[in-house]
């Protein structure tokens, strides 16, 4: 448990001490937007990777060298664990914003940074409204803003990947831009299968090969979200074999 506290102590200290930067921030954005948003980021993706180190995660990072340089892109990410989000956030090299659930919008200052790095926040249960936030994340990839999106809808219960909602494909396929599937193994033996511990444990993140979503033919087309999953379960099979 003391691994547990400290993580949450890290947490907690960082959030209120970090009030202050929002304003300085703040400013920076009126003069240099581009700026505010990559040392917003980077402060965010520093801060994760405290929080990796002291619940123990030992990561394994593979495929870094398939994310395009010079584009916005979708990153697609199976879901375990909320230590996914964590090492997606440390990991993913430049200004990335995430698909959240509503509820955490409602989480005390954490919010106001998930704001600042362009998160959008889902229903889940307003299609309309989603809709509208699906368009606006378009916008962020055409902005030259990456975006990362866990289409399982919720973490797995048991490790298995569920089925991929298919609308939050269109963030892509609107906007022409690559998908990188992102692969997380082992990420729920840190804490889900522990409950309320933290546990020391060896975890892979693999970035596969960009795909490029105007070269998509036939079913492929159709249901981009049915191909990636089919990637991810072909990767996550040889990543398991790793661990």
């Amino acid at each position: 448990m003391i691994r547990t506290i400290i993580t949450v102590a890290f947490v907690v200290i960082f959030l209120i001490c970090s009030i202050p930067i929002w304003l300085i921030l703040l400013i920076l954005g009126l003069f240099n937007k581009p700026a505010k948003d990559k040392i917003a980021y980077n402060i965010v993706a520093w801060a994760f990777g405290v929080v990796a180190f002291l619940a123990g995660v030992k990561y394994e990072v593979k495929g870094l060298e398939n994310i395009p340089k010079d584009k916005a892109v979708l990153f697609i990410g199976n879901h375990q664990s909320f230590f996914d989000v964590v090492l997606g956030y440390h990991l993913c090299p430049a200004v990335t914003g995430f698909l959240s659930k509503k509820t955490f919008e409602k989480v005390p200052l954490l919010n106001v940074w998930m704001y600042m790095n362009y998160c959008l926040f889902l229903t889940r249960t307003d299609p309309r409204q989603d809709l509208k936030l699906i368009i606006k994340a378009q916008e962020y990839i055409k902005s030259g803003i990456s975006m990362f999106v866990f289409p399982e809808g919720t973490r797995s219960k048991t490790g298995e990947m569920s089925e991929f909602h298919e609308a939050s494909f269109k963030i892509a396929t609107k906007t022409g831009c690559p998908i990188v599937p992102v692969a997380f193994t082992n990420t729920r033996e840190v804490f889900e299968t522990h409950l309320p511990r933290l546990k020391k444990t060896h975890v892979i993140v693999t970035f596969c090969p960009a795909i490029d979503t105007t070269a998509l033919e036939g079913d492929n087309k159709k249901k981009p979200g049915a191909y990636v999953r089919g990637i991810l379960e072909e990767q996550l099979k040889k990543d398991a074999t790793l661990i």
